[in-house]
């Protein structure tokens, strides 16, 4: 299946601008407010309760003040959990996020969850490869496609490693924003749902591999809703399909991406999941990530 209804949360403890990340992260801005901590705690405090207050069953973590991992509240970047029990861990960029990687976090979900092999990736650090999670790969999980945009954060090279051991197939395009800078990850420009895929099309320069995503797209019968890229800088990208307890579908995603959008590309995607949203302002201007880069998948069965 595409969706679940269990989540992984990070609640961050000293969230911050990290340089390390801003060189090629133009979704980031530098905040000159000091109380940028409390901010984005309240955020992701409120963001959290809303998805547990919509039936979503989520776990939520916290972080630690040592090592310094200012970009902990998005762990889809270091893991990703699949159905049959597979476990994924990455290779980051930065190197204060490789931090976030904590074997703590997985034995604790080990007591709710059933983890089986955890193939870990991130020996390819010392190659200077990356493939950072869900953020470089967009996963359709049911018909196993890893779309994803090429950049300095994923590596050919790793992705199809993934792939191999995964049994994905890759699907792999460039993506650039309006000055024709690399975008950084592919799940801040498109999303796949169970039947649908939302995707900002227009920085997919090359003709060629444009017609090439929307083919693969298509050819699972999903329905297409392109986004701007003045939506895609909002976040209208960064959105997940997840499920609640009683199977109904949710689509989540930030108040700033949420207003971006249409009348009518909120009445087409509504069609498929009702639309949660919640203000992240303060994390989206200072970690340059939203509401999906705040959530990691666990598709495992329970204990």
């Amino acid at each position: 299946m595409q969706t679940t209804s269990h989540l992984l949360m990070i609640r961050p403890v000293d969230f911050k601008f990290n340089p390390q990340t801003a060189g090629n992260n133009k979704f980031q801005q530098r905040s000159e407010n000091p109380d940028i901590q409390q901010q984005a705690l309240k955020e992701f405090d409120n963001f959290a309760a809303l998805l547990r207050e919509n039936g979503v069953d989520v776990t939520v973590i916290n972080d630690t003040l040592t090592p310094e991992t200012p970009d902990s509240l998005f762990p889809n970047n270091w893991v990703s959990f699949h159905q049959d029990g597979g476990v994924y861990l990455y290779p980051m960029f930065s190197e204060n996020r490789r931090q976030e990687r904590r074997n703590d976090i997985l034995k604790a979900l080990s007591e709710r969850f059933h983890l089986g092999v955890v193939t870990d990736l991130s020996a390819y650090e010392q190659q200077g490869q990356y493939l950072e999670g869900t953020g470089s790969m967009v996963l359709d999980r049911k018909h196993k496609i890893a779309y994803a945009c090429l950049s300095v954060r994923t590596s050919m090279e790793v992705l199809k490693d993934f792939c191999r051991k995964s049994g994905y197939r890759a699907v792999v395009f460039g993506a650039e924003d309006t000055d024709g800078f690399p975008i950084y990850h592919t799940n801040v420009m498109m999303c796949v749902g169970s039947e649908f895929a939302v995707v900002c099309l227009d920085c997919v320069k090359d003709k060629a591999e444009r017609e090439l995503l929307v083919k693969n797209i298509s050819a699972t019968g999903k329905e297409i809703i392109s986004i701007t890229m003045d939506q895609m800088n909002h976040f209208a990208g960064n959105m997940l399909e997840v499920e609640n307890r009683q199977g109904e579908h949710l689509l989540v995603l930030s108040a700033q991406a949420k207003s971006s959008l249409s009348f009518e590309q909120v009445s087409k995607l509504s069609h498929y999941a009702r639309l949660i949203s919640s203000p992240l302002y303060t994390i989206e201007k200072n970690g340059g990530g939203s509401a999906r880069c705040m959530l990691a998948e666990i598709h495992l069965q329970q204990r």
